[in-house]
């Protein structure tokens, strides 16, 4: 079995016997027949709910009028901004989609007070907000919708007649939505999670709001969609799923190679670290800037490296995924969820996401007093978890003690509670450097976003990582509406719950609070260089 839509080759690597178990056990076949005793029993209950992305190339067809309609509603009034609030799956796989479609939305997923306010002020007249959550109650989303509400309604804008609520059936943002009398209301299946649901609702509505063409992304995953469910040594799937499962090599760097697909590395971050980190394992999945990045042109030993097109010469381990976008969003899934099969793990649950939350919530609902830094340098705050700081009185200091604690299977992981497309965005150039630096893989995260990606594989997958988290003191806060916390208080507790379950993890953890961000990330980008 071929299929001239989609590749993918592996280079310098045999997996041919992980291949030949899965096609013995029937694995692609009984994937599309959504089985759900494919991962065990303890997972059975979270599978047999958990399917229905297997054939949502068919089951999503019905969606396409609705939102054309609805395009068409909105274009006819001049409404042509869609800012999207959503986190994790409601939002990484539209982001894709739209930017590799060169259209543009909005994509709302943070709660740094600067981000928020650009994101009010920019064209609110002829704003649509998509509300999405799969939850309904995710705190971050339920903020986003308050504080456009609010804006609408000041501006003497009916706020109902510019919202688009996508939720599961039965969901408190359902119920509102209804009561509220918003301009539409889109249920997704509830039969998928939020990390597999690129096809469904959460991908299609706020991308086909924005111009993409979504239908041509279920022609796509139909087009592959009966060769992934095959049991034959050729199944892309299956080829993948070994490489990534069942290769011996626990990370995988992931790079766009002259795809076309803009951004697939986030979705794809998500789709595996939250899927495969868990119960001390998993697969590490690094987004990096491409094909020269040092993590996939010069791999670790235990590092895969992957790209979205051809795979350069000369760069092994690897693999070369290519196809259309619709089709490697379903044959990701399907590989995804054969690496949780080759793990033995579940690749439908996230138990350690919620702990992060639960912290977040402790820390608004009971404020502790202010913890006082290890000491100050160059107006930038140094915190660090049990043991971390004794003895070091300086930043660069406190960065080798985190460094030391760097073992040769470990990894780095650079969480930055801040703005990703403000003035901070340049942050993020500090993971090629740190790459070099230490030899080993490094992770770059914007929080809160990440959170709802690899937070899950931080906390549940191997203890190997060590974690530098940044935060800064906002210019001007914002205010939620009817909430008695702020975005940057909001935002402060998020990073100080996540420092705190990675502690009681016993992860090390160096925290960096900018007192002036501007001063303080260019500090950090001397630094971390």
């Amino acid at each position: 079995m071929t299929s001239e839509r989609l590749g993918v080759a592996v280079h310098g690597l045999d997996t041919s016997g992980v291949v030949d178990g899965l096609v013995a056990d029937a694995v692609a076949s009984r994937i599309a027949a959504k089985d759900p005793g494919l991962w065990g029993p303890d997972a059975e209950p979270e599978a047999s709910i958990r399917l229905g992305w297997t054939d949502l190339h068919k089951t999503s067809r019905p969606l396409l009028a609705e939102i054309e309609a609805l395009l068409a509603e909105l274009r006819a009034e001049g409404l042509d901004r869609i800012v999207l609030a959503g986190m994790g799956g409601s939002s990484l796989a539209p982001e894709v989609i739209t930017a590799t479609a060169g259209v543009e939305l909005t994509v709302l997923d943070t709660t740094d007070p600067g981000a928020v306010r650009r994101a009010l002020r920019d064209r609110l007249d002829r704003t649509v907000l998509v509300v999405s959550s799969k939850s309904g109650s995710t705190v971050e989303t339920d903020s986003q919708r308050r504080v456009f509400e609010a804006a609408f309604t000041e501006a003497g804008i009916d706020a109902a007649s510019r919202m688009v609520a996508v939720t599961d059936p039965g969901s408190g943002l359902a119920e509102y939505a209804e009561q509220a009398g918003y301009r539409r209301l889109f249920l997704a299946d509830p039969n998928v999670g939020g990390r597999y649901s690129a096809l469904t609702a959460f991908g299609l509505v706020p991308s086909g709001l924005a111009g993409a063409d979504i239908a041509a992304l279920l022609d796509g995953a139909d087009s592959v969609a009966a060769d992934l469910a095959l049991d034959d040594a050729a199944n892309p799937a299956l080829v993948l799923g070994a490489a990534l499962g069942g290769s011996g090599r626990d990370k995988v760097a992931i790079a766009e190679a002259g795809s076309g697909i803009a951004g697939f590395a986030d979705w794809a971050e998500q789709l595996i670290a939250e899927s495969t980190g868990k119960l001390g394992t998993g697969v590490l999945p690094i987004a990096t800037s491409g094909a020269g990045d040092p993590d996939v042109r010069r791999p670790a030993a235990d590092v895969l490296a992957a790209f979205l097109g051809e795979a350069p010469e000369g760069v092994e381990p690897a693999v070369g995924v290519t196809g259309s976008l619709g089709a490697q969003f379903l044959l990701w899934e399907y590989a995804t969820a054969v690496a949780g099969r080759l793990l033995r793990i579940n690749p439908f649950d996230q138990p350690d996401v919620e702990s992060a939350k639960k912290a977040a919530r402790g820390l608004l609902d009971a404020p502790p007093e202010p913890e006082a830094p290890a000491f100050v340098e160059n107006g930038v705050e140094v915190r660090g978890s049990a043991g971390l700081l004794d003895g070091v009185d300086s930043l660069a200091g406190a960065l080798g003690a985190l460094l030391d604690r760097l073992d040769a299977d470990g990894y780095l992981a650079v969480m930055a509670y801040l703005d990703r497309e403000g003035a901070d965005a340049a942050l993020a150039d500090v993971r090629v450097p740190l790459v070099r630096r230490t030899g080993r893989p490094t992770t770059f995260g914007w929080g809160p976003r990440f959170l709802h990606s690899t937070g899950q594989y931080h906390k549940g997958g191997p203890a190997q990582g060590v974690f530098l988290q940044v935060t800064g003191a906002p210019e001007v806060d914002v205010a939620i509406p009817d909430r008695p916390f702020t975005f940057g208080e909001l935002i402060s507790a998020q990073a100080a719950g996540d420092a705190q379950v990675l502690a009681e993890h016993e992860r090390p953890v160096l925290r960096l609070h900018l007192t002036d961000r501007a001063t303080g990330v260019e500090t950090l980008k001397g630094l971390l260089r």
